[in-house]
């Protein structure tokens, strides 16, 4: 973690917002976001900022999104993906789901449907109304069901019409993953082009599904690394926005983990809670009190729980999450920038316990 710094990139001279946060090292640990279930559908671009509240296949779509979000607390990301010539079929919708098997996981499950194009709606209206209970039989679209369960699919935003710096850093990325990695792979990676899930100031920013990593800042050097890890997990560190199957402190505290154990930490199975966190120093809360997720937390105590695939070992870190400094980012892409105070953290204490 960086603490404040001197040499920060001034107001006049950037107008995307990831080069203001790169240049003044905003850490990108911790923004993740968390997620229980993805919800992943075909649709051709071009993509206009209001796609989802404009789009006739979207729009009847977005009352559900939003009972599921806002009324019920679902963990939901919807997100689009733009047909590819190779692995997308003329006059069908591919819908990809996901979503967390279990408490202690490390990937999420999937199921890929191909659908003719007048029901992806149906079938993503299914989908969803099962995660409120409401008993819906996918037994029609069965035939539709793709074997795919052995692909890994990297996700790149290219939105750029919700923010500039996704389109002209997060473009040259996938074209290079998909050119160069993707056929590599006989067959066990696909790389797609999104609509925006969160952080443009991160971009190039990329989901790794299905373990439900995401990375941000990325340079073309890394991408071995990133696609093979044939490497020190250490040279990933800075570039890491976290595992979606953790919230905010969890996933500051995964990150430590991980760079003490390595690449076989990532299918270790596990979970997270955050013990007790502190706004200042007169105001202690315990995890059961409600907090803003935007207010600005000075320490957090986290435990992250893990097993072995195989049930060989099992146990748990504590550790202690606080406030080592702060930066300077940008939000939004803009000719006049505002510029935010960020702060940035750092795990002060971390442990293994029985």
């Amino acid at each position: 973690m960086q603490t404040q710094q001197t040499d920060q990139l001034p107001l006049t001279d950037c107008r995307f917002c990831s080069l203001v946060s790169k240049t003044n090292k905003e850490d990108p640990i911790g923004t993740a976001g968390t997620c229980d279930h993805w919800l992943i559908m075909e649709l051709s671009q071009p993509w206009p900022q209001n796609l989802f509240q404009e789009h006739p296949t979207i729009k009847p779509l977005i009352g559900l999104f939003q009972k599921l979000i806002v009324k019920h607390g679902v963990k939901l990301r919807p997100m689009l993906i733009a047909p590819d010539r190779e692995y997308s079929h003329p006059g069908f919708t591919r819908v990809l789901y996901y979503y967390r098997p279990t408490k202690l996981f490390s990937q999420f499950e999937k199921q890929e449907f191909v659908v003719p194009e007048g029901e992806a709606t149906a079938l993503v209206t299914a989908i969803l109304k099962q995660l409120i209970q409401h008993p819906n039989d996918l037994s029609k679209f069965q035939q539709y069901r793709q074997p795919t369960s052995h692909i890994r699919e990297l996700m790149v935003c290219t939105h750029a019409q919700v923010d500039l710096a996704c389109g002209r850093f997060g473009t040259p990325l996938y074209r290079r993953l998909r050119k160069e990695y993707a056929p590599a792979s006989n067959g066990k990676l696909r790389v797609w082009q999104t609509t925006h899930f969160g952080g443009h100031q991160f971009a190039p920013t990329l989901v790794d599904l299905p373990q439900g990593c995401l990375w941000g800042h990325l340079e073309p050097e890394v991408l071995d690394l990133l696609v093979n890890r044939n490497g020190s997990v250490s040279g990933l560190r800075q570039f890491y926005r976290g595992w979606a199957g953790l919230t905010k402190f969890e996933q500051i505290v995964e990150c430590e983990i991980w760079m003490l154990l390595g690449w076989t930490w990532l299918d270790y199975l596990k979970t997270g809670e955050v013990l007790a966190k502190e706004l200042n120093e007169e105001h202690h809360v315990d995890e059961e009190a409600h907090v803003d997720e935007d207010h600005p937390i000075y320490w957090a105590e986290v435990r992250i729980d893990f097993a072995a695939p195989d049930g060989s070992t099992s146990g748990a870190y504590e550790a202690r999450v606080e406030v080592c400094g702060e930066v300077m980012s940008a939000f939004n892409s803009a000719k006049q920038m505002e510029l935010e105070v960020v702060k940035q953290y750092c795990v002060s204490r971390l442990v293994k316990v029985d």
